[in-house]
């Protein structure tokens, strides 16, 4: 499939305790790389898909480090802008059972934190592009950021190319009237967009009734409305809501909702059980099976199964990334999730 595809945001440096020890308890640190729109860049790479990943990154060895890990897997960092001082960090403490994760950010002034408009060359970085993404998380770093952002979807725009965005609301990163403000604006030029059972309300107070995300509870049906409220608000094509039910850190039910306004179709996903290895990137992994689904011309319905089955997959790895072939992703969406061993 000769489509070509650009994500946007922040590639930070991961530090986690080995195993589930708690931070106090830790004397090393596993080293990792993630951020939500390179973790979906990984995603559409593994899948076949041309991607190259923009992000502002330190020219020291650090920096380095982190594009190594992107081009390991096949992902272009040739779009890439070196320059800043430093590059972003996230501290993952792992829950365990009815004890939830812990995410610390240590990342204010890292390079894309500071970075400027007029850094970026959107005009050369959108040539031929087919489709462009980025998250919520990126404008929240700052409002040179959220201009970056406009730069970036009126240039995706131009060049003819879809734009998808993940509403990822972080309310470590900014409040929720900053949020609105800025995705309200960014949102006029989304075509595709993802959210979950928080997000919507977090940052538009767009919510599904009779919901309780905290004890396990989803009426599916409310988010029909919510789907339908956010695509008459801002004019998407397309509005993806992943559900999760949180049963404890290790156990959650997964499944999704897509809805296709030009048929007014709402589909829902079949539910996995999950038991969970890590689920940071479980978001990133549904909206790069998204992605690759809807570039690959498949329906309404083939299109959620096969990112929530890829998001299945991913909350059974280790890291930010997902380490899946459309194969394995396929098999799963076709009702093969035994885990048995394959011979």
């Amino acid at each position: 499939m000769s489509k070509k595809v650009v994500t946007f945001g922040e590639i930070m440096l991961r530090l986690q305790p080995y195993d589930y020890l708690r931070f106090v308890q830790a004397d090393s640190f596993e080293v990792t790389f993630g951020g939500g729109e390179a973790n979906v860049a990984v995603s559409l790479a593994n899948y076949g898909i041309d991607v190259d990943f923009v992000t502002k990154i330190p020219k020291h060895a650090i920096g380095q480090c982190a594009v190594n890990s992107l081009r390991k897997y096949g992902v272009g960092t040739g779009k890439i802008v070196r320059g800043g001082d430093r590059l972003g960090i996230y501290f993952l403490e792992k829950g365990a059972s009815q004890r939830g994760s812990v995410c610390i950010y240590d990342r204010a002034h890292s390079a894309i934190a500071d970075a400027q408009p007029g850094d970026f060359n959107w005009e050369e970085i959108f040539e031929g592009v087919d489709w462009f993404h980025f998250t919520g998380i990126t404008p929240a770093l700052g409002p040179n950021v959220v201009a970056l952002c406009v730069e970036a979807c009126k240039a995706a725009k131009k060049a003819g190319a879809k734009i998808s965005c993940d509403l990822n609301y972080r309310g470590k990163l900014w409040t929720r009237e900053q949020a609105r403000a800025a995705m309200t604006e960014l949102c006029q030029y989304v075509d595709v967009c993802i959210s979950n059972e928080e997000d919507a309300k977090d940052v538009f107070g767009i919510e599904a009734e009779n919901t309780d995300i905290t004890g396990g509870k989803l009426n599916k049906e409310g988010y029909k409305s919510v789907a339908k409220q956010l695509a008459d608000k801002f004019g998407f094509e397309k509005v993806a809501i992943t559900l999760r039910e949180s049963i404890s850190a290790f156990d959650n039910d997964w499944s999704a909702m897509l809805y296709d306004v030009a048929s007014d179709e709402y589909c829902f996903s079949k539910l996995y059980h999950l038991h969970i290895i890590d689920r940071v990137g479980g978001g990133d992994s549904f909206g790069g099976g998204l992605i690759y689904s809807l570039l690959s011309g498949k329906s309404t319905q083939d299109a959620v199964e096969f990112a929530v089955a890829a998001s299945a997959l991913k909350h059974s790895i280790e890291s930010d990334f997902n380490f899946v072939t459309v194969d394995e992703v396929e098999k799963l969406a076709a009702g093969n999730g035994s885990g048995r061993v394959q011979r």
